[in-house]
């Protein structure tokens, strides 16, 4: 069989109706989403199909959204023989990922995330954390305009997703004179992000003890296939690593790109997008442009990835 690796979508890839036309076609999915709103003591199917957006958007209704859609596919893909090789999560993605690879039950993940949502939510004030996407500069480059800010505010890197397209995270006033320095640096674009809080920078370690806790108390096992962390971009197995590592992703930067360089240089035939949106993909087409990509967005994108994974190599 073809070699594949499955990428997993995180916070941003939520839109009204996703996952819709899997639950209306497969039975199963439609158990599966209502064994999540029993879970939550929340309707969270009925949020993701008919919003409203801001309360889908919300980080704590976001996160077990975008983890149920992206196991509902991963099911219908298992039953149809589809084995992956290895799997990558994209920050919130990373959780769906430990579910694929068996790490982590979908019950106690869909619980995990949303406890995972509202911390995030509670590190930080409403309104004081910020995120931006810098646009044509490398992570040397806005390394070093970080580095250069004479100021007390505190801006990291959040996100190096693929070549020239890096996101900081960090408070509003350090964000918006990191901006300035970034467009003095050669910045092409400095984008404001339309986020809740300064994910992925030191902003975040407030959520820390309390998730800790909470992740302690979740049955967490060996993977049976390699997952590639977050915070390290290299292949993880074992149950205490995972563990530490999904900790640390609270408040390190998403080593996306570096991930999936490491991953085709396993030997990958084709990289699948397991969930909503079409994100992970372009990022992958940004980072090799030759490498196939397939994101699976309904029954039928679904069937074209099945036929071609099935036919003779």
């Amino acid at each position: 069989m073809k070699r594949v690796a499955f990428m997993f979508p995180g916070q941003g890839s939520q839109d009204i109706g996703m996952g819709k036309s899997f639950y209306d076609a497969y039975p199963e999915i439609k158990e599966m989403y209502q064994e999540a709103d029993d879970v939550l003591n929340l309707s969270l199917s009925d949020i993701m199909f008919n919003g409203p957006k801001e309360t889908l958007t919300a980080t704590q209704n976001a996160q077990p959204a975008l983890l149920l859609s992206s196991i509902a596919v991963h099911t219908l893909l298992l039953k149809s023989e589809v084995q992956p090789v290895m799997a990558v999560g994209h920050s919130l993605g990373e959780y769906s990922a430990l579910v694929a690879a068996g790490a982590i039950s979908l019950e106690d993940a869909v619980q995990l995330v949303a406890t995972r949502g509202k911390l995030m939510e509670e590190a930080f004030p409403a309104g004081k954390g910020a995120m931006a996407a810098v646009l044509g500069l490398s992570e040397e480059k806005v390394e070093e305009s970080l580095k250069s800010l004479e100021t007390e505010e505190i801006v990291d890197l959040a996100n190096i997703n693929c070549p020239g397209q890096i996101v900081i995270s960090g408070t509003k006033e350090g964000i918006d004179q990191a901006s300035v320095a970034l467009k003095e640096s050669g910045a092409k674009r400095v984008l404001p992000l339309n986020v809740s809080g300064p994910f992925h920078s030191r902003l975040m370690k407030a959520a820390n003890e309390n998730f800790a806790e909470k992740l302690e108390a979740t049955s967490i096992t060996d993977a049976n296939i390699p997952v590639y962390a977050n915070v390290t971009a290299s292949p993880v197995t074992e149950h205490d690593e995972i563990k530490e590592l999904l900790i640390k992703q609270l408040y390190s930067p998403v080593r996306f790109e570096e991930s999936i360089r490491n991953m085709i240089d396993k030997g990958v035939d084709a990289f699948v997008e397991v969930g909503n949106g079409k994100v992970l993909s372009g990022l992958v087409k940004k980072i090799d442009r030759k490498m196939l990509t397939f994101a699976i967005q309904d029954p039928e994108s679904m069937e074209k990835f099945i036929s071609w994974y099935k036919e003779d190599a």
